[in-house]
């Protein structure tokens, strides 16, 4: 019984999980700012957007390394979470019973690792490759789904450890 719950309850954090992460990477906000012209300006992790989109500026220069590797580490938490899904897929096929997913939860916790260094910098450093006009503003739904996106897969990372291949 306890093991179906736990089946039942890894299904929702999985759908979240990668749900969730590709969308705070792709989507464009964020940070959200006023600017002197009375436009929103949606910021995300490769350009700012209002009417038209301009690159992020110095983005592909050394001033820029802080949000290089929030990008990075981003890009490859997303990478991780879908090789983890096919991973676990190749598992239930070629594990015997009673074995523990522990391949696709390592891949997991380290997405998960990706997500929380990408956001932490972001959160630490987002000062240093904003816009001086733009740096009145908030934190916009990408970031907030990034920040989400860490819990859950943390949780299907360990809800991985914990099931074991049945019949």
């Amino acid at each position: 019984m306890v093991t179906f719950l736990l089946h039942l309850s890894l299904l929702p954090s999985l759908y979240l999980a990668r749900r969730l992460l590709p969308r705070s990477t792709v989507h464009l906000a964020w940070w959200v700012a006023s600017a002197p012209g009375g436009n929103v300006i949606y910021t995300d992790l490769w350009y700012s957007c209002n009417v038209t989109c301009l690159p992020v500026k110095n983005s592909a220069s050394t001033d820029a390394v802080y949000l290089q590797a929030v990008q990075a580490t981003m890009i490859l938490s997303t990478i991780l979470c879908c090789v983890g899904f096919f991973v676990f897929i190749l598992q239930l096929f070629r594990l015997k019973q009673g074995e523990r997913f522990v391949f696709t939860a390592i891949i997991q916790l380290l997405a998960s690792l990706c997500v929380m260094i990408g956001a932490s910098i972001y959160t630490a450093e987002r000062e240093s490759f904003t816009e001086e006009s733009l740096r009145k503003g908030g934190y916009g739904s990408s970031y907030v789904l990034a920040w989400i996106s860490f819990p859950m897969t943390v949780i299907s990372g360990l809800m991985y450890l914990v099931l074991r291949k049945r019949k």
